[in-house]
């Protein structure tokens, strides 16, 4: 049998904007709650988020933003976060969402890449000073009309307040002008070219994976969803807040950025039924000193992505009452989720596959340089084809070819094997692409920037194993001659305020040359392997 297999078509799809589902949802649990945000105590029901939204929506409007226009988004998770993200939808805005770790250097292109005519910023965060950085780039983003700061509620309140000559009629009319195919997301994917590319989502694309996501999971209105993980991610924008919004369930946010003893405290006091995180964040969960003291007992399913789940982690989940936590697979082009397994798999599925394919949606596992469809129990290159499929890169209609066929099969570059039952197992990646922590990192995009530094005439960054994070990276670098050898200190300063925390080489090696093929290709495999040993990581 073949390594191919189609979903389930039952429930249809939605074939309508986010706009409109909200709508229907706010009059069928109107008086339910909606949101919750932890760290300040605020609470809206689905009426009250509602009116808020649309407040926002004709703040848009009354500030000149149109259809199809590029707002970004650059913070923490806040409830603020959430009211952008609907109200963009039913503007027909584009939301840009921009990674809370960004830098200047990063920052930069995402606002003119994109084009962005706004950009919706927390003032800071941790040890980042998004204002500063706003300000240090501003000569550089020529698109860029309006920075308002979501966290400042003169800055916030002034664009409501442009909303006020802004009636029902004119946000109905802007609706009802709306299309489901219409893009209205763009997310960062870092770029093997050395430059992230801008998956391009639509109302279809990331509406229905949060809605047959959440049907996997079983919601309903009585759900109350616990999401520690990132909104500027599919994870958190659409497996968390899309999952809720189209189910009237409960959307949790327990912190700005993720705390284990946080998350717990929300999961505990708010009586939550479903627990979203990458492996990491389980584990440091579960690794709590005071675990004990939170009453998880509400809790009985959730999803965890990322990375591959460890068995020992499965089993305490289930020894916890969670034992219809689901695994999920896919990738921001996919919007994000192609496969998951069900909640009454089996305990060797969660841990050994990633599930098997989504409802209305096909996947195929195909010899990569023939293109065939290889026979099940061989690995080949995972691919998958419907509605969850982006519209496109923005603006690069070269790498959306490279990445979406003539058929419409999105080649995710993702090794797999699938089995007899259709359950598949991601067993590496085709390009030398990282996963730390859950944050996909292409080594290409480190090298580029690590080119500029003078001192250093060459570089190659490859992953090596890392318990907590499942893989780090680590950088070799040939030093120009009578320079100094730089160390991983020297780099971290030399990346510092420039690249994402997590995109910083936590290993250097300064080497003459690198391993090279008869052809002249650096072997990565053999650096991966060396760098393994020297660094006593195996």
């Amino acid at each position: 049998m073949d390594s191919y297999a189609q979903g389930e078509t039952t429930p249809a799809l939605l074939e309508e904007t986010i706009g409109a589902t909200l709508a229907r949802t706010v009059s069928t649990y109107a008086d339910r709650e909606a949101l919750v945000e932890c760290a300040t105590g605020r609470r809206w029901t689905w009426v009250e988020l509602d009116r808020d939204v649309a407040a926002l929506a004709r703040g848009l409007i009354g500030a000149g933003i149109e259809a199809g226009d590029r707002v970004g988004i650059w913070g923490p998770n806040s409830a603020e976060w959430t009211l952008v993200q609907l109200a963009t939808a039913r503007v027909g805005a584009i939301l840009v969402n921009v990674n809370p770790s960004y830098r200047t250097h990063e920052l930069s292109y995402a606002v003119n890449q994109s084009g962005m005519r706004m950009l919706v910023s927390a003032t800071s965060f941790r040890t980042s000073d998004y204002r500063a950085m706003v300000e240090e780039t501003a000569e550089h983003n020529p698109t860029l009309e309006r920075v308002v700061l979501l966290d400042d509620p003169d800055s916030w309140a002034g664009l409501v307040a442009e909303g006020e000559g802004v009636g029902d009629d004119d946000l109905a009319a802007r609706e009802a002008a709306l299309r489901p195919d219409d893009a209205i997301n763009i997310q960062y994917t870092s770029g093997t070219t050395g430059y992230p590319k801008g998956a391009t989502l639509s109302h279809r694309n990331i509406l229905n994976n949060g809605y047959l996501v959440g049907e996997v999971c079983g919601y309903t209105e009585a759900d109350r969803v616990c999401i520690p993980v990132p909104f500027y991610h599919c994870f958190g924008m659409v497996m968390g807040n899309l999952a809720c919004v189209t189910h009237g369930a409960t959307m949790v946010i327990p912190a700005p950025g993720f705390d284990p003893a946080l998350t717990l405290q929300a999961v505990s006091q708010e009586r939550c039924t479903s627990l979203y995180g990458v492996p990491t964040m389980f584990i440091a969960e579960w690794a709590l000193p005071d675990l004990a003291s939170y009453d998880l007992s509400s809790v009985r399913t959730g999803i965890m992505a990322g990375s591959p789940c460890p068995e020992e982690m499965m089993k305490k989940l289930i020894t916890a009452g969670i034992d219809e936590m689901t695994i999920a697979y896919g990738m921001t082009e996919t919007s994000p989720v192609s496969t998951q397994t069900r909640r009454d798999d089996s305990l060797e599925r969660k841990v050994g596959t990633v599930g098997r394919v989504c409802p209305h949606l096909e996947v195929k596992i195909v010899d990569p340089v023939s293109g065939d469809t290889v026979p099940r129990g061989e690995a080949g290159e995972f691919c998958t084809r419907g509605y969850s499929v982006m519209l496109g890169y923005w603006q690069d209609e070269e790498k959306t070819r490279e990445a979406v066929d003539a058929d419409g099969w999105m080649h995710t570059g993702d090794l797999g094997v699938m089995d007899e039952e259709g359950y598949v197992r991601i067993t590496g990646r085709i390009k030398d692409m990282v996963i730390r922590g859950g944050e996909n990192i292409y080594p290409r995009e480190i090298e580029e920037f690590l080119y500029t530094h003078p001192d250093i005439e060459d570089v190659q960054v490859v992953g090596v194993p890392d318990a907590k994070y499942g893989e780090e990276l680590c950088a070799w670098l040939r030093m120009r001659p009578g320079t100094e050898p730089l160390d991983a200190v020297g780099v971290r300063a030399y990346a510092s305020g420039r690249l994402a925390h997590y995109k910083v080489p936590r290993y250097v090696m300064v080497v003459e040359e690198f391993p090279m093929t008869v052809t002249g290709k650096v072997r990565k495999v053999e650096m991966r392997e060396v760098s393994t040993r020297e660094l006593g990581l195996a």
